[in-house]
C-alpha cells in the first residue's frame, strides 16, 4: 500500500506539469522505448492514478447527526402544499414582458411572503420535502426570513446546523429553538458570553420580552467590554420594551465614549416624557419658543440657541449640523423634538395641540417648528399631536404638504393612529387629492385595506383611467392595490378590464395598457382568494400525540399583515372572491 509521502510524490506533480505544458515543451518524467512521449505520459498517469486511489486510507467517519426534532403542527392541506411548491419554484419568473409592460399575469414572487404569513397564522408546518427549497429561498431573500423561519419550525433549524449555507436560520428568530430557555440563567449566560453577535441580539430581545429588568441586567454585565458598534445595536434593541426603569442605564450611556451611542441613548430618553433628560430639554426649548402678540393676534416667537454648550451636547444635541442646515436652526429642532409635547400646554396658556399648531410663527419658523413637532409626536406616539399636525385630509394644505419632503413625516404621523382612523384619513385624502401623492401614505395602512379605503383607491384608479394617461404613473399604487385590496373587490374591478374607447387627447394605446393592468389586478385578487381557500381546506391530524390545532377564529385570509403579497400567478385563480375578515393592525411598512 502506498504511503502518505508517495501519494504526494514529485512524480505525480511532474506528470501534471508535463501534461499541462505539453510533451513538446516539457520532457515527460517517464520514457518508454518505441512509444510516443504523449502516450507514455498518459500510461504513466494511469498507473500513478491507480496507485493513488488504491493507497488512500478511509477517513474517520463523522458522527451521525441527531434525530430531527418533532414538529407537532398539522401538515398543510394538499392544495396548499402544492401551492407552496409552486411558489418556491417561482414559475412566474418569465411572466413580465419588460419595456414597462408587466402583462396580465400576476407575479408569484410577490405572493410568497403573504402566503407564508397566512400559513403560519393557521398553525401549519412546512412539508419536510420542501424545507430545503424554503431555506434556499429565504437565504436569497432576507425579507422572507422571519415568515419562512416561523413556518419552517424546528426541523429547519436542525437542517441549518448541517449546511453552512443556511446558518442564517440559526440566528434568525427570537423564541426559536436555537435559543435557550430564557428562564434558565446558566444557558442564557453561556450564549450571551459565547454566541455570535446576531444570536446575542436575538437573545437580548427574548429576555427583555420575558423580563425587561433581566434583559437590562444581562446587557449591563458586559457593557463595558463591548465594541462601540455592538453597544449601539444592543442599545437600539431596548426600544421594544422601553420603560422608566431603563432611565438610569440610559442616563449613564449619555457619557459613553461613542457619539452614536450617546445620541441613541438621548433619543430613547426623550421618548420617556418623565425622564430627567426630557425635562432638561423642555426647559431649554421653552426658553426658545413661546407665545406672543403681534398686532393684537397671537403668534409664536422663536429665538434659537446662540451656542451648543457641553450640557446640550451630552443630552444628544450634535453641534455640527448636516450640510445645508443652519447651526442654530439645527440645535433648535433637536431641542423641540426631544421635548415632551405635554410641556407646551403651560407656556401657551392651556391651548390644545390644534390651537398651538394653528398659530402663525414669526420669521418663517413655522415649517421648522412643525417638522420638529412631527418627530416628537412620532417618537412619543402622541395621537393628539399627530392629529393636530395632520389636519384635515381634504384641506388644500394637506395636498401641499404631501407634495413636499414632509410626505414621509405625514406617513409617520399616520402610523401613530389606530388602523381604522389611519385608513379613513388616507381615503379622504385620496378622494380630495387623487393618487399622485398617496403611495407612501397607503404604505402605512393595515392590510387588507378596509372597505372605505379600498373603494377610494379603486375610484381614483378609475378616474385616472378615464383621464387617458398611461397607467405607469400609478404603477406603485397599482402594485399596492394588488397586495392590499380585499379580494372582494375583484367583481367590481371586472368591468374595468375591458379596453375603453380612445377619447380625444388620450395617450395613444393607454386604454390597452390600463386593460392589462386591471386584468392583472383582478387575477391577483382572485388568486389571493384561492390561496385563502386552499389554506382553509380539509385539515389532517397532526403527527404524534398532543399536537395542537390552530384557533378556528384565525382569519387565514392570505392577506398578510403588511407582507409584500401583491402579484400572484394566475394558475387556477378561478375561485369566486370572498370578503376578508377583520384586517390586522400592523401596517405593511412594518414588515420585512
Amino acid at each position: 500500500m502506498s504511503t502518505v509521502a508517495e501519494l504526494h510524490s514529485p512524480a505525480w506533480e511532474e506528470l501534471v506539469t508535463a501534461a499541462l505544458l505539453g510533451t513538446e515543451r516539457r520532457t515527460p518524467p517517464v520514457r518508454t522505448p518505441g512509444r510516443e512521449p504523449a502516450v507514455a505520459l498518459l500510461d504513466a498517469a494511469a498507473v500513478v492514478t491507480v496507485r493513488r486511489r488504491a493507497g488512500l486510507r478511509p477517513a474517520t467517519a463523522l458522527p451521525r447527526p441527531g434525530i430531527a426534532p418533532e414538529d407537532r403542527r398539522p401538515p398543510l392541506p394538499p392544495a396548499a402544499r402544492h401551492r407552496l411548491a409552486t411558489l418556491l419554484a417561482d414559475r412566474a419568473a418569465g411572466a413580465n414582458t419588460g419595456r414597462g409592460r408587466r402583462g396580465t399575469a400576476p407575479d408569484l414572487t410577490e405572493l410568497l411572503p403573504q402566503w407564508l404569513a397566512a400559513a403560519h397564522r393557521h398553525g401549519y408546518r412546512t412539508p419536510d420535502e420542501l424545507l430545503p427549497a424554503l431555506l434556499d429561498t429565504a437565504r436569497a431573500r432576507s425579507d422572507l426570513r422571519p415568515q419562512a423561519l416561523a413556518l419552517a419550525g424546528p426541523r429547519a433549524l436542525w437542517l441549518a446546523r448541517l449546511n453552512p449555507d443556511w446558518k442564517f436560520a440559526l440566528r434568525g428568530a427570537a423564541g426559536s429553538s436555537a435559543l435557550p430557555d430564557t428562564s434558565e440563567p446558566e444557558a442564557v449566560h453561556q450564549l450571551w458570553e459565547e454566541g455570535l453577535f446576531a444570536e446575542r441580539v436575538t437573545l437580548l430581545a427574548a429576555v427583555r420580552h420575558r423580563a425587561p429588568s433581566d434583559g437590562l441586567a444581562l446587557l449591563g454585565s458586559t457593557w463595558a467590554t463591548e465594541r462601540a458598534e455592538d453597544r449601539l445595536m444592543f442599545l437600539d434593541s431596548l426600544r421594544g420594551e422601553l420603560s422608566a426603569a431603563d432611565e438610569p442605564f440610559l442616563e449613564a450611556a449619555l457619557s459613553d465614549r461613542s457619539r452614536n451611542v450617546r445620541a441613541t441613548a438621548a433619543e430613547l430618553l426623550s421618548a420617556l416624557p418623565g425622564s430627567a433628560l426630557a425635562l432638561r430639554m423642555a426647559e431649554r426649548a421653552c426658553r426658545c419658543v413661546g407665545p406672543a402678540s403681534r398686532g393684537g393676534e397671537p403668534v409664536i416667537t422663536v429665538e434659537p440657541p446662540q451656542v451648543c454648550d457641553a450640557a446640550m451636547e451630552r443630552d444628544g444635541v450634535v453641534p455640527k449640523p448636516p450640510s445645508g442646515r443652519g447651526a442654530r436652526a439645527w440645535w433648535l429642532s433637536r431641542l423641540i423634538e426631544a421635548t415632551p409635547l405635554s410641556s407646551w400646554a403651560g407656556p401657551f396658556g392651556g391651548r390644545s395641540p390644534e390651537e398651538i399648531v394653528a398659530l402663525p410663527a414669526v420669521d418663517d419658523w413655522r415649517a421648522e417648528l412643525h417638522s420638529a413637532w412631527c418627530r416628537a409626536a412620532v417618537r412619543q406616539r402622541n395621537g393628539a399631536w399627530a392629529r393636530a399636525l395632520l389636519g384635515s385630509p381634504s384641506a388644500p394644505s394637506a395636498a401641499a404638504a404631501a407634495s413636499t419632503t414632509s410626505l414621509g413625516e405625514l406617513a409617520k404621523l399616520l402610523s401613530t393612529l389606530p388602523a381604522a382612523e389611519r385608513a379613513a384619513w388616507v381615503a379622504e385624502f385620496i378622494a380630495a387629492h387623487g393618487l399622485s401623492e398617496a403611495f407612501q401614505l397607503l404604505g402605512v395602512c393595515a392590510v387588507p385595506w378596509d372597505e372605505t379605503l379600498g373603494r377610494a383607491v379603486v375610484d381614483a384608479l378609475d378616474i385616472a383611467r378615464d383621464a387617458g394617461s398611461y397607467p405607469w404613473s400609478f404603477s406603485g399604487v397599482m402594485g399596492l392595490a394588488e397586495r392590499c385590496l380585499d379580494p372582494a373587490h375583484a367583481e367590481r374591478l371586472e368591468v374595468l378590464t375591458a379596453i375603453p374607447d380612445e377619447t380625444e387627447g388620450a395617450s395613444p394605446g393607454a386604454g390597452g395598457y390600463w386593460s392589462e393592468a386591471f386584468q392583472r389586478l383582478v387575477g391577483t385578487l382572485r388568486l389571493r382568494a384561492t390561496m385563502r381557500d386552499e389554506l382553509q381546506g380539509e385539515r389532517t391530524e397532526p403527527d404524534g400525540d398532543g399536537g395542537r390545532t390552530p384557533d378556528d377564529g384565525d382569519n387565514g385570509d392570505g392577506d398578510g399583515d403588511g407582507d409584500r403579497d401583491g402579484n400572484g400567478n394566475g394558475n387556477g385563480a378561478t375561485a369566486a372572491p370572498t370578503a376578508s375578515t377583520t384586517p390586522p393592525e400592523t401596517p405593511p411598512a412594518a414588515q420585512p
